[in-house]
């Protein structure tokens, strides 16, 4: 596992997986340009290394996850699969049977003592100290053209329940409105919202910390739909098999991973707002403007050679669907323990993530597509799948061609739509009303006539595998490889 954002950037170089660029580059438009056009190409295309953009000498880092090899490189696995039967095996705990059984659990052991977080007193991240620092200094992206601004893009924000104490790490984007503020775009049902939903009624100040470019297993981290009140740092101990350092901050009453390479401290003031947006975002449309707290800046802590890591999201496929596929294969398991007759689940690109859920299932009795649907809509932030399209086990919910064809054959429009109304997603434009409107799901597995369908289910075309294989051979030999 990689400790650091520089330790990983040279493997990538290394393993020819990172494009240096060397001339001048813009941070207004053209690096988000190079950047788009590198997520669309076949694989999802390089990582990408600006060494100088256009008015600063910081490098800017960005598409870092967006390829599969990238992505399983950043948590340390050959497979992402590898690293659900890991979580897996943790949540199914096992009595040992016998001396050799208990030596074989004791590196799952060593693994959950690694979950919990420690304080270091020094860091790189504080060779810089300024107290009087700006954000003039970052090579901030203004992605696209009718955005309102720079934006800050892959921050992982700290915060603490003024109540309780619980810390909350996330990514937020945050635009820039001046070299010492920004806005916060905490959406309602993100756990930095809740923190400051407390504060308000507190009528407290709430202390923000922002780290930009840490360790790869973090930015990740502060991605991942956890559950509410569950610290992301505990995951990131599993992932990087090891306890995430943190160092304490110098104006603000929180810690920050040790590893960032630029810190930025300040705080949120309740009943403040301001006008953020349009903003160039993953649902490939710009999001509107709206009003959001607003972050002061107080100190910039930082390496004396940072690099700045970035991300751009727009129309799909980007670099965030690489970071939305690894939370797809790690929390599988964890939704299994509650719905264990889940085969596999997939969320295609071209869904952005909540507006498309594909899921198959064991079926075992009538109507448990629609008991499957149900249950979606009210587990964690799977709230938000606004249409969820479910099928048989033997169907490979990550061939959407093929989920296209069982659709098409399995579903009359009549009987196996389910509509329903609940929380979207804050940037589902079509809704009706702002986080609020219709869900559908879709049946598209064998109807049974315990469900009222009377006649037979026809058989699926499947040719026989001595065929198959002869018919292999035969092309084998006439067909030009590529």
């Amino acid at each position: 596992m990689y400790s650091d954002l520089d330790d990983f950037l040279a493997d990538l170089d290394r393993r020819k997986l990172l494009a240096r660029i060397t001339e001048p580059v813009s941070p207004n438009l053209e690096i988000a340009a190079v950047t788009d056009r590198a997520c669309k190409s076949p694989g999802g295309g390089p990582a990408l290394l600006f060494e100088a953009p256009t008015g600063h000498d910081m490098p800017v880092a960005s598409n870092v996850y967006g390829s599969y090899e990238r992505m399983c490189l950043a948590l340390g696995v050959k497979t992402l699969d590898d690293l659900a039967a890991e979580i897996d095996e943790l949540m199914t705990p096992q009595m040992p049977a016998g001396i050799m059984d208990a030596l074989k659990m004791l590196p799952m052991v060593g693994r959950l003592r690694d979950l919990v977080p420690k304080t270091v007193n020094d860091a790189a991240c504080h060779e810089v100290v300024a107290r009087e620092g700006t954000l003039d200094a970052l090579p901030i992206l203004k992605c696209w053209p009718e955005d309102g601004g720079k934006y800050i893009t892959f921050p992982l924000v700290f915060t603490k329940d003024p109540e309780t104490a619980m810390r909350n790490v996330g990514t937020y984007r945050m635009q820039v409105f001046d070299g010492r503020s920004t806005g916060m775009h905490w959406q309602r049902h993100k756990g930095g919202a809740q923190h400051y939903r407390v504060a308000e009624r507190l009528r407290r100040r709430l202390d923000v910390a922002v780290a930009l470019s840490c360790e790869p297993v973090l930015p990740y981290c502060a991605t991942a739909p956890m559950p509410e009140g569950l610290d992301e740092l505990l995951l990131a101990g599993f992932l990087a098999r090891r306890r995430i350092e943190m160092v304490k901050c110098v104006t603000v009453d929180l810690e920050v991973p040790a590893s960032s390479h630029i810190v930025l401290e300040g705080y949120v003031e309740p009943g403040e707002r301001r006008r953020e947006g349009p903003f160039g975002d993953h649902t490939g449309l710009y999001s509107q403007p709206d009003d959001f707290p607003v972050f002061h800046l107080t100190c910039v802590t930082q390496r004396k050679r940072p690099t700045y890591l970035t991300t751009v999201v727009g129309v799909p496929p980007m670099e965030d669907y690489y970071l939305g596929l690894a939370s797809e294969r790690i929390f599988l398991p964890m939704i299994r323990k509650t719905l264990p007759e889940i085969v596999d689940m997939h969320f295609p690109a071209e869904g952005i993530f909540h507006n498309l859920v594909i899921v198959s299932i064991d079926k075992r009795y009538p109507g448990h597509a629609r008991k499957i649907m149900n249950a979606f809509w009210g587990l964690g932030q799977l709230m938000f799948s606004k249409t969820i399209v479910v099928v048989d086990s033997d169907v490979d919910v990550h061939d959407v061609s093929q989920v296209a064809w069982i659709v098409g054959t399995h579903m009359d429009p009549l009987r196996d739509i389910q509509l329903t109304k609940g929380p979207v997603d804050d940037l589902d434009d079509a809704a009706d009303l702002p986080a609020y409107g219709g869900k559908m799901g879709i049946d598209a597995t064998k109807k049974w006539a315990s469900e009222g369908y009377t006649r037979n289910w026809p058989a699926r075309l499947i040719t026989t595998e001595a065929a198959r294989h002869r018919a292999d051979a035969i092309l084998d030999r006439v067909m030009p490889r590529r």
